[in-house]
């Protein structure tokens, strides 16, 4: 186990949510923090009083936090609306606070995360029609971004088709893009994974530890033409990436989307470029999957 060195100069961040112990973040952030040898720290905090904890913020001059579940959408209605950058309007939800002399701004990273862990792979969102499953606040921040980045069209299917006709409801007021709902009956996924070289996105609990033999789809739903993206990180390998590789699809696994995502967050709080491999290499040792 390594010692950090903190001094009085040392910046902190944090993570806050509600339960904090599983989470990989102090491990990835840290490890970059001593890549590029920033006097920075980060931890994780157990939190439940949202108000309370962005004024300990601004109170104790934290340089910015990481926020997970269940408190995105506390911590985007407890922000002012003018401090908050499109990528939190868009979604409804704020992951990552970054204090400007006690000004407080709201970003989401998710959208980006996804499009570089995408880009990163060598998979153009801008070439393949899009289908997400799920319409919470991952899908939002995934979707939006895509339809400001190009996507030549996006498809929400949920369990309740209600929640996707909803989100697609809200992209149709701020794009052009094609936008298509519908719920998760064979016939619906069937229609909305017809194009050839459909991107479908998972962005559900669906097939997290420890429901690891759960799936959204059928593996009899995929052909090799596809690139099947699921944004679960534990396990590395879900049975839904396991249905795609077995049909020949394209696949990449939610631990890319969680790296880009914190390398964002990087960024916004140092000014520097994130350590990418760096970060994946702590994110895979700590999850047993295979070191880039």
């Amino acid at each position: 186990m390594s010692i950090r060195r903190i001094e009085t100069s040392s910046r902190l961040c944090a993570v806050i949510g509600h339960p904090i112990a599983h989470s990989l973040s102090p491990a990835i952030h840290n490890a970059a923090f001593d890549a590029l040898d920033l006097d920075f720290v980060y931890v994780a905090f157990d939190v439940r009083d949202v108000p309370g904890a962005l004024a300990g913020v601004r109170a104790l001059g934290l340089r910015g936090l990481s926020v997970t579940l269940p408190h995105k959408v506390a911590v985007f209605d407890a922000l002012d609306a003018a401090r908050l950058d499109a990528s939190a309007l868009d979604t409804g939800a704020v992951n990552t606070v970054v204090n400007e002399d006690g000004v407080l701004r709201g970003y989401n990273t998710d959208g980006p995360g996804a499009h570089r862990a995408l880009v990163a792979a060598g998979v153009d969102p801008a070439e393949h029609p899009c289908v997400l499953i799920g319409a919470g606040g991952a899908a939002r921040g995934i979707a939006f971004h895509l339809a400001r980045h190009g996507s030549p069209g996006i498809t929400v299917l949920a369990r309740r088709a209600q929640a996707a006709d909803a989100l697609a409801a809200d992209l149709r007021a701020v794009t052009r893009v094609p936008i298509a709902a519908a719920g998760l009956g064979d016939e619906d996924v069937a229609r909305a994974l017809a194009p050839e070289g459909t991107l479908l996105i998972q962005t559900t609990p669906v097939g997290m530890h420890p429901q690891v033999d759960a799936s959204p789809l059928a593996e009899g739903a995929l052909r090799p033409d596809h690139v099947v993206f699921d944004i679960v990180y534990n396990p590395v390998r879900t049975r839904l990436l396991a249905f795609a590789e077995a049909r020949g699809a394209r696949t990449l696994g939610g631990a890319e989307m969680f790296v880009w995502q914190a390398a964002a967050q990087f960024t916004l709080w140092t000014g520097r470029e994130a350590p990418v491999d760096v970060m994946r290499g702590v994110l895979a040792e700590r999850l047993g999957g295979p070191k880039p």
